[in-house]
Order: C-alpha cells, then sequence, then structure tokens
C-alpha cells in the first residue's frame, strides 16, 4: 500500500540528491555513499521509514553500492526496467513507491539475488 505523500512534501523531507534518485530514479556514484557497514539491525526507507533489509542479508559486492541478498517479506516491490538498452529488475519501496535501485540475478549466495541500492535511499 503506498503511502499519501505529495512529491512537495517529498521534496521538503528528502536532500535534492535523494529526491533525484528515490523520486526521479536517479543513481549516486558508486563508491560514493556514507552508508557505514552495520552488522545488525534493519534498513529502511530514508523517505518513508518502511523496513527493508535485514543487515544480516548485506554484503559487499565489489560494485560500490550496498547490496542485499533478501528483502523483508512485503517491503518491496519489482518492476520491470527497459530503460537505458538494458532489461533490469527495479526495486521500489513497497509503502511509498520510491526509488531503490535494481535486483540483478547474480549474487554470491543461496538465493542468487543482489539487491543494489543507493545509499541515500536508506536509513
Amino acid at each position: 500500500m503506498q503511502e499519501k505523500m505529495s512529491e512537495e512534501e517529498f521534496k521538503q523531507k528528502l536532500t535534492p540528491e535523494q529526491y533525484a534518485i528515490l523520486r526521479q530514479k536517479g543513481t549516486e556514484a558508486p563508491f560514493s555513499g556514507k552508508l557505514a557497514p552495520a552488522k545488525d539491525g534493519v534498513y529502511r526507507c530514508v523517505a518513508c521509514d518502511n523496513p527493508l533489509f535485514k543487515a544480516d542479508a548485506k554484503f559487499d559486492s565489489g560494485t560500490g553500492w550496498p547490496s542485499f541478498d533478501q528483502a523483508l517479506p512485503g517491503a518491496v516491490k519489482l518492476i520491470p526496467d527497459d530503460s537505458h538498452g538494458m532489461h533490469r529488475t527495479e526495486v521500489t519501496c513497497a509503502k511509498c513507491g520510491s526509488h531503490l535501485g535494481h535486483l540483478f540475478n547474480d549474487g554470491p549466495t543461496d538465493t542468487g539475488q543482489r539487491y543494489c541500492l543507493n545509499s541515500v535511499c536508506l536509513s
């Protein structure tokens, strides 16, 4: 269920960089995120505080973006994305619809999944 927040409210709540990524489907530069490596806890959507991923699902993919091998049940929505001449799967927050990153099927764990996310989208 999507949160009833207007685009103006998102603009007021988020930094310009967060707004460009979360609401306009941007991407932060690799290795630029300030996301600290967490050992426990839950990563949440910075726009609506929806719980998305457990810290124990996080791994170092070497890509420069936070990567997880599974999302919390019902936390994200997966949408086909054929932009930029590629076939990918966009990952959005199931609660507010904000863009988080993309899902790839090249992960190193048993799930085979790599949720490749923008760190500015997470708290």
